[in-house]
């Protein structure tokens, strides 16, 4: 299972578009996404890069570290 944090999510709007964001990547599956802690959790082995193009791509920061 993967993890990324993401920032600057406020709202379940924000949490759904994350989601959706992530399910469009090849290889991705199982995503689930946590406002409270601001992370998503994924099934998939793909590249963070994928991964961060697709959350910046939506208006959010990918947190590194």
């Amino acid at each position: 299972m993967g993890l990324v944090k993401v920032k600057g999510m406020s709202c379940q709007h924000c949490v759904a578009s994350t989601k959706k964001a992530l399910e469009e990547i090849p290889g991705v599956t199982d995503v689930k996404v946590d406002l409270a802690k601001g992370e998503a959790t994924y099934q998939g082995d793909v590249g963070s890069e994928l991964l961060e193009k697709a959350i910046v791509g939506i208006g959010f920061e990918v947190e590194k570290g």
